[in-house]
């Protein structure tokens, strides 16, 4: 009891260390909400009235697909910080310290899991503004808003096993674009996947994106979820159980 007790001293005080850096720099906030606007405005307004979808209104389809590109965007920052401490010596100084290994790790995927709480946030604001419309209830739409924070969480976990690996914030930003965004682009996150040929289809319709994609359009829209939710929490998992301890053991390899 003791040892948990100390471990979860330990991932509060890295957390707050993080946030505490958020304090200090807001650019960093301001600058990470503003991609996603510029995505919504982008699309709804410049490409909106070429795409047809299922939904009443296009912002309504697009809204929930840049809510889980959003936190995906912000998993990548987990890496990058992590690099960023390596590069300054900031991790040789933590591994000195008598604190839990695991608590650097839990302390930087923890303080990404908020800000993506606060971007969605804000996202939702903007959405409002611009004729979004939750039609599912305001418990679904919050039940939306945990799994996307939670996919985000898992993805953070493989960002940090790149950053740890990589140890340098020019190589982990080159890396996360190149393995996040064809994901973010080949899924249902813009269009349906009706809409795609028949080889980028089958990909998209297995693309894990996509299934949170769909679980989080249904539960804010009121459509049926279908196995989309089951299989969005067998990705998360799955993420969860493999890239943890993956991370963990980059992070004890360091020299």
């Amino acid at each position: 009891m003791s040892n948990f007790s100390e471990t979860s001293s330990d991932m509060v005080v890295m957390i707050g260390r993080n946030l505490l850096r958020y304090r200090r720099l807001p650019q960093l906030i301001v600058f990470s909400s503003i991609q996603p606007v510029m995505f919504v405005l982008l699309f709804v307004f410049v490409f909106g009235g070429a795409i047809s979808t299922s939904a009443s209104k296009y912002v309504n389809y697009l809204l929930p697909g840049i809510f889980v590109q959003t936190v995906l965007f912000g998993a990548m920052m987990t890496g990058v910080g992590l690099a960023d401490d390596l590069s300054k010596g900031l991790i040789d100084r933590f591994r000195s310290l008598p604190i839990a290994r695991s608590a650097v790790l839990v302390g930087r995927t923890v303080t990404e899991l908020i800000r993506n709480v606060f971007v969605l946030i804000l996202m939702t604001l903007v959405g409002l503004l611009i004729g979004f419309t939750i039609e599912n209830g305001f418990g679904n739409f919050v039940l939306a808003l945990l799994l996307t924070s939670f996919f985000g969480f898992a993805f953070s976990w493989i960002s940090a096993t790149i950053g740890l690996a990589a140890k340098n914030v020019e190589t982990v930003q080159s890396a996360g674009f190149i393995w996040v965004f064809p994901l973010v682009f080949a899924s249902s996150i813009f269009v349906p996947v009706e809409t795609m040929g028949h080889g980028l289809r089958v990909f998209a319709e297995h693309n894990p994106i996509s299934y949170v994609a769909n679980t989080v359009r249904a539960l804010i829209l009121g459509t049926p979820v279908g196995d989309n939710a089951w299989y969005s929490l067998i990705w998360i998992i799955g993420i969860l159980i493999v890239f943890v301890p993956l991370a963990v053991r980059s992070y004890r390899k360091i020299t």
